[in-house]
């Protein structure tokens, strides 16, 4: 998955914006669950990009919430 940027994500729609977030804590849940069951994982700073990214998704949505400010 490529760096997701704020700009990319205003291009969203909301339904979009949403399915995105859900997929995105879909795949910490899956990287936290190989983490913990002692599977390796091909990539194990994995769990950061993907936090980073929700952060991402959920500052844009509060923005737009708040008016648009930026």
């Amino acid at each position: 998955m490529a760096r997701l940027t704020p700009k990319d994500i205003r291009k969203l729609t909301l339904p979009e914006r949403q399915k995105k977030l859900d997929d995105l804590y879909n795949e910490l849940t899956n990287v936290r669950i190989q983490l913990s069951t002692g599977g390796g994982t091909e990539n194990p700073h994995r769990t950061r990009s993907v936090r980073k990214a929700i952060a991402r998704v959920k500052t844009v949505q509060r923005e737009e919430e708040m008016g648009g400010r930026q």
